[in-house]
């Protein structure tokens, strides 16, 4: 009988796989039932066909496949460290300066194509003033950044410092700089960078060495230290010395408040739902079920924050709005919204500054949307894969 009783009690134990496995390999039934059933790129992807289908109708499965492959990088040169080994580095290995040699022959026939007439607006070529063998001498820029030709997805490699210890190029979204061209900053300009973390923009407005007063901005301390960090990598200390740069962690909402008429240019690149980065990354997702509320709320803080930037702008001067996401709500919608307030509740006059010629002359290394109801707006190509961006620019005109 007591024999009869441990083949039993054998049998049961070894119907019991959970005994065979290993502690380590074993997962509790309570554990794998808790696991989120649709990740946040999943969830991001979902909501991006339901509202993108409809927003950019047959386009909108191209921009899905490039959005949902590698992104395209350009390499931002830094004009504060030795830049001709680090330029001729770049052109060996087949890469260009898009902003130096946007289109090559024909750029003035495109400035002039119908549909663009330059007699309306005499200062169309020095709101662009990135042709070289066009625009006066004293209307070129200084920014520099190199990218690889359509197709070609091959990556930059790390960027080394100089005997300084400065580092020779910062690695971007090539789109990115749009803004910065776009904000058409000239010598001896005060400017505004609302929104400045991680820093991308923040270098780019640099190295057009015409700033005379910087103020960079992000209400995250985190990223701002970050921010500085990068500076410190990229930028001299002489500098950033409080008579030429201050970087500050406030609400940028305040700005209106904190110094009201004060600046040139105003760059306001708010947070947003980082789309590409949505339908990549699980981390820090926007569109995790935690962060559906904070999501919901993303346009009412991008209208404060653009008005916040139109109050801190002088009369004639320039607000520069961008996001990098392709949705209207967040886009054209917010710069209505925030165009009406500033009329209605601030008196504050704006114009929607044409920045058709920045689509103009990129045409060739950007994909833009076509006849944009509001700004401009790179979509993702495979041939061409930054973005997405969207810009517009306003002029305060009271």
């Amino acid at each position: 009988m007591a024999a009869l009783m441990d083949t039993r009690i054998l049998l049961r134990k070894i119907k019991d796989l959970r005994c065979l496995t290993p502690r380590r390999n074993r997962v509790k039934a309570k554990w794998a039932g808790s696991q989120p059933k649709y990740p946040a790129t999943n969830l991001a992807l979902q909501n991006f066909d339901a509202t993108y289908s409809l927003q950019l109708g047959e386009q909108w499965p191209s921009v899905r496949v490039s959005m949902l492959c590698e992104q395209k990088y350009g390499a931002l040169v830094n004009n504060f460290s030795t830049t001709e080994g680090v330029i001729a580095d770049l052109q060996s290995q087949g890469c260009r300066d898009f902003i130096c040699q946007p289109v090559g022959v024909g750029a003035l026939e495109r400035l002039q194509a119908p549909g663009f007439p330059l007699h309306d607006n005499p200062s169309t070529l020095e709101s662009v003033g990135v042709i070289q063998d066009l625009a006066p001498p004293r209307l070129r820029t200084n920014i520099k950044c190199f990218v690889f030709p359509g197709g070609d997805i091959s990556r930059f490699k790390p960027s080394r410092p100089d005997l300084y210890g400065m580092l020779g190029y910062y690695l971007m979204d090539a789109a990115s700089i749009l803004p910065a061209l776009a904000l058409d900053v000239q010598e001896g300009h005060s400017v505004l960078d609302v929104c400045a973390a991680p820093g991308g923009k923040t270098l780019a407005l640099l190295q057009t060495q015409a700033i005379r007063f910087l103020c960079v901005n992000d209400i995250s301390v985190s990223r701002t230290y970050r921010l500085q960090r990068v500076l410190n990598s990229y930028v001299p200390k002489e500098l950033l010395t409080e008579e030429r740069m201050r970087i500050t962690s406030f609400d940028g909402r305040k700005w209106g408040e904190i110094e009201r008429d004060t600046f040139d240019r105003v760059l306001v690149d708010v947070p947003c739902t980082t789309d590409r980065h949505s339908v990549m990354e699980d981390e820090n997702n926007i569109f995790k079920r935690a962060r559906t509320k904070e999501r919901q709320r993303l346009p009412q803080l991008q209208t404060e924050l653009l008005l916040a930037g139109i109050e801190a702008v002088r009369p004639g001067g320039q607000v520069l709005y961008s996001t990098c996401s392709l949705s209207q709500l967040q886009n054209e919608y917010v710069v209505e919204r925030a165009m009406h307030l500033a009329r209605e509740e601030h008196g504050i006059s704006l114009q929607v500054v044409d920045l058709r010629p920045i689509t103009r002359l990129f045409k060739d290394t950007f994909h833009f949307a076509p006849d944009p109801h509001l700004g401009q707006l790179v979509l993702p190509h495979l041939t061409a894969n930054f973005g997405p961006i969207y810009m517009c620019k306003l002029q305060r005109l009271s």
